[in-house]
C-alpha cells in the first residue's frame, strides 16, 4: 500500500483522485486546501490529517518522511489551481515523492524543462492526468485512425460551456493564473487530437476574448477547425431548448465522436498505469502545453483570412 498527499481537496476534480486512491487500495496520509469544505473526506479517508495552511502541510509531510518511515509520503495528487501545479509539483520532488497533476501540468513550455531537470536531480517522476487517452472508445477510435489509409482527417471541434459571472472573478478568469480559454477548458481536446493526428504544423486564431477562441489547426494527420466558448449566448438551439448549458461536437469526416459515457472510473485507470510503472509523464504533456502557450499569445488572423472549414462554426 502506497501512501498519498493531496493538494486542492476542496476543488472540483478532487473526488475522482480520492476515488482513484481508493480503488486502488492506497491511503491519503495528508492533504491540504485553503478553503476547509473538505467533508468528502469522511467517505474516502476520515484519518487524513488536513491542514489550511500550505507551510504546516508542508512541515507535517517532512516530519513523516523522516519520523514515521511508515507514513512517508510516497505520491502527491495535485489538484490545485493551475499556476500552482508547477509550485506543487516541486514541492512532491522534494519530499521524495512521485507528483500525479492534473491537466495542464504547467502553463509555459520552459516549466518543463526545468521539471525534467528536477526529475534527474532527485530520481522521481512526474505523471500528467490525460484520462481521455484510457477511454475505451478513444483509444478504439485511435487504432482505427492509425489502422486507415492515411488520408487526411477533417476534424471540427466546438465546446460551449456556459459559465456565469463568478467564473470571471475566481482564477479562472485570470489568464496568468489559468491560462485562459484554450489552456483552462481545451487543452484536454487538444491533447485528445494530437493523439490522434500528430503535432502541429500550423495554427491561426480567428477569435480571442476574455469568454471564447476559436481557431485553425493543421496537424500531421488532420485539418481542425476548432471554437472554445463560455458564453451562453452561443450555445446552439437545440441546447438552449433542452436546457443544457454544455454543448460538445467533435466530427471527423462529418462523424460525429461519441464518448460522453465512461468516464466514471477513468482516473482509477490512470492512476493503475502510474502504479504499474506506466503513466503519462513530462515528454507525453508537452505538445499539448506548447500548443495552448502559443494559442493564448497568438496575434488574431483579420476575419477574412479565415480558414474555409471556419464556416459553420458561429464566431
Amino acid at each position: 500500500m502506497k501512501n498519498f498527499a493531496l493538494t486542492g481537496v476542496a476543488g472540483y476534480i478532487a473526488p475522482r483522485h480520492l476515488q482513484a486512491i481508493k480503488d486502488t487500495g492506497n491511503n491519503l496520509v495528508a492533504a491540504v486546501d485553503p478553503h476547509d469544505s473538505v467533508g468528502i473526506l469522511d467517505r474516502y479517508f476520515p484519518k487524513t490529517s488536513f491542514f489550511t495552511q500550505f507551510e504546516r502541510y508542508d512541515r507535517h509531510v517532512e516530519m513523516l518522511r523522516y519520523k514515521d518511515p511508515s507514513q512517508k509520503v510516497d505520491y502527491v495528487s495535485i489538484c490545485s489551481p493551475n499556476y500552482l501545479h508547477d509550485a506543487h509539483i516541486r514541492h512532491a520532488l522534494r519530499i521524495d515523492a512521485d507528483a500525479i497533476c492534473e491537466k495542464p501540468l504547467v502553463l509555459n513550455p520552459w516549466n518543463l524543462d526545468a521539471l525534467e531537470e528536477m526529475e534527474k536531480e532527485y530520481n522521481r517522476r512526474v505523471f500528467n492526468i490525460l484520462q481521455l487517452r484510457v477511454h475505451p472508445s478513444l483509444v478504439a477510435l485511435r487504432e482505427q485512425i492509425k489502422s486507415s489509409n492515411g488520408k487526411r482527417a477533417q476534424v471540427k471541434l466546438s465546446y460551449i460551456t456556459s459559465r456565469g459571472l463568478w467564473y470571471h472573478y475566481s482564477w479562472k478568469g485570470e489568464k496568468q493564473k489559468s491560462g485562459g480559454i484554450a489552456t483552462n477548458i481545451g487543452i484536454h481536446f487538444f491533447d485528445m487530437l494530437m493523439w490522434f493526428f500528430g503535432k502541429p504544423e500550423k495554427s491561426y486564431v480567428h477569435v480571442s476574448e476574455d469568454d471564447k477562441i476559436g481557431g485553425f489547426l493543421e496537424l500531421e494527420g488532420a485539418d481542425v477547425t476548432w471554437y472554445l466558448s463560455l458564453d451562453r449566448n452561443d450555445l446552439p438551439n437545440q441546447a438552449v431548448e433542452n436546457g443544457q448549458p454544455t454543448y460538445r461536437s467533435i466530427t471527423i469526416n462529418g462523424n460525429e465522436v461519441e464518448f460522453s459515457g465512461g468516464f466514471t472510473d477513468l482516473h482509477t485507470r490512470v492512476y493503475e498505469g502510474i502504479l504499474n510503472g506506466e503513466g503519462f509523464g513530462i515528454a507525453d504533456a508537452r505538445p499539448s502545453i506548447e500548443l495552448v502557450h502559443g494559442l493564448r499569445n497568438a496575434p488574431v488572423t483579420n476575419v477574412g483570412e479565415k480558414h474555409p472549414l471556419i464556416e459553420g462554426i458561429k464566431l
